[in-house]
């Protein structure tokens, strides 16, 4: 099993910043740290501050996936692709890799690095799409990407390492984010008590990244859904809800409930350029 030749371009070592050579089974950098590709695709370039096991767990993934695949957050994905620009792609927090495997189909022959510190994410974002790399790593400890490759980075609802993004990014390369609105999965949210989103979002977003970026443009992406129990269960599911312990309890609420259970989609779609 090897990585691709133009997506192995696209990586640096997590440890020196060097280059990538191939070897049996696996990665080497030219200072000689040596990565293995597992099994199931996918490359761990963790520095062993963050285990492999950490981040979304499976059944958290689980659910993603077959929500995602369902096609209920398809005008998401279809705004990203329209926004998303290159040969060259990196989606941080990737998850399963569908809105990258979205962006791909959007931009033939571009290829992709999907990266997520969980390795269940890892593992189903390498069978998402030929063209997609998929690799373990934390966006907090540096992006195991090098200097100036990358087109469009994407951050869909993941952690947003503003420096990092600005390294990656080709000079005039574009940064897409997408953050729930005010209005994001609110019947759920005052039927179950989740989360709610945080007010300041905006304006946390502008200092995150004002210094290092410019706006290029802002869409709305707003659409109800009519979902069965079982996929408004796992939209709770496959987010932050579920480190909290509410994904069981929001099964058990919903098994009552009467079908299709209504949820409103609020997201923005950011576009940014490098400065």
């Amino acid at each position: 099993m090897s990585v691709r030749d133009d997506v192995q371009a696209l990586l640096a070592c997590p440890h020196c910043g060097g280059s990538f050579t191939s070897r049996p089974a696996g990665l080497l950098c030219s200072s000689g740290h040596a990565f293995d590709i597992a099994r199931q695709g996918y490359v761990s370039l963790l520095t062993g501050a963050r285990r492999a096991g950490d981040g979304d767990t499976a059944a958290m993934v689980a659910e993603r996936a077959r929500f995602l695949e369902a096609g209920h957050y398809a005008p998401i994905s279809a705004a990203v692709a329209e926004s998303a620009t290159g040969t060259a792609l990196l989606d941080i927090g990737a998850g399963p890799g569908h809105h990258l495997a979205r962006v791909l189909d959007a931009l033939p022959g571009s290829v992709g690095v999907a990266l997520d510190v969980s390795k269940y994410a890892a593992r189903r974002a390498a069978k998402a799409h030929p063209a997609i790399g998929s690799a373990v790593a934390d966006a907090w400890h540096g992006l195991p990407v090098r200097s100036g490759a990358i087109s469009t980075v994407l951050d869909v609802f993941s952690p947003r390492n503003a420096a990092e993004m600005h390294r990656v990014l080709q000079p005039g390369g574009r940064l897409v984010v997408v953050v729930p609105g005010p209005d994001h999965l609110a019947e759920l949210v005052a039927q179950l008590g989740l989360l709610g989103v945080d007010r300041r979002k905006r304006e946390r977003l502008d200092e995150q990244l004002g210094e290092l970026f410019e706006p290029v443009a802002e869409r709305e992406v707003g659409f109800r859904m009519r979902l069965d129990r079982d996929a408004a269960a796992a939209l709770v599911g496959m987010g932050p809800n579920a480190f909290h312990g509410s994904g069981q309890a929001a099964r058990e609420q919903l098994a009552a409930a009467a079908e299709p259970v209504e949820v409103t989609a609020d997201v923005r779609v950011h576009v940014f350029a490098r400065r």
